[in-house]
């Protein structure tokens, strides 16, 4: 009788066990027409840990990401929490309109998933999804991913050679080429300092001169961004 309670124990632990841990396939699709996300971040963490919180201030680890595409202080941090981390599923940029797909194996209380990725042509803005809860029965879930602002620099939407590092106005790169130069700067000030919604890119018809770099028929957008597709098996 012993032995047989015993036995039961051992195989409950194991079946608890075996269902702590979830297979995740992810598929992610950039839905817009002319924004690129830089390499994007996947967790799968505690219910303390966060990439992002809205807000709330952007930490140092996110401000380099958002500013500049960034992830080794995410990840550094991800891996420091014990989390479940999958960096660069789409081997460098995802271009507007396509999908990258990955597998993550969520373990132990690593129950919520997370993701961040820069938007170029942006200042600081990024695709992002905070602590979506992981469904524990099988299936195949999507979730609608927005466009969130850093706070942390002013959206100019000037194009400017060698910024990208945190406190460096300016966004680094256009990937489609279809930006321009020779902006005068749409603004010098950040007045929400916290991590929000981001009010999209603005733009103008002038890519030689006018307030702004950016193209008012390319680089505008509307929320979402992203949809995300998860299958836990």
């Amino acid at each position: 009788m012993k032995a047989s309670t015993f036995t039961l124990a051992v195989v409950t632990a194991l079946a608890s066990q075996s269902l702590s841990a979830a297979e995740l396939e992810l598929k992610l699709t950039n839905l817009t027409q002319g924004l690129h996300f830089t390499p994007i971040l996947i967790t799968a963490h505690n219910s303390d840990e966060h990439l992002f919180e809205v807000a709330m201030p952007a930490t140092t680890a996110l401000q380099t990401m958002a500013e500049g595409g960034n992830l080794t202080p995410l990840i550094a941090q991800a891996d420091a929490a014990g989390s479940d981390v999958v960096a660069n599923p789409a081997e460098g940029l995802l271009a507007p309109s396509t999908s990258t797909m990955t597998t993550l194996m969520s373990t132990d209380a690593n129950e919520y998933l997370s993701i961040a990725a820069m938007l170029l042509p942006t200042n600081d803005g990024f695709v992002g999804l905070d602590s979506w809860k992981i469904p524990t029965e099988a299936g195949t879930y999507s979730v609608y991913l927005n466009a969130y602002d850093a706070g942390t620099e002013a959206n100019d939407e000037l194009v400017v050679e060698g910024s990208g590092a945190p406190g460096t106005p300016g966004i680094p790169a256009a990937p489609g080429g279809n930006a321009g130069n020779g902006g005068s700067g749409l603004s010098s000030s950040q007045s929400n300092t916290m991590v929000h919604i981001h009010p999209g890119n603005l733009g103008d018809d002038d890519l030689a001169a006018g307030a702004s770099d950016l193209s008012n028929t390319v680089h505008r957008w509307l929320n979402p961004v992203a949809k995300l597709t998860i299958t836990v098996k």
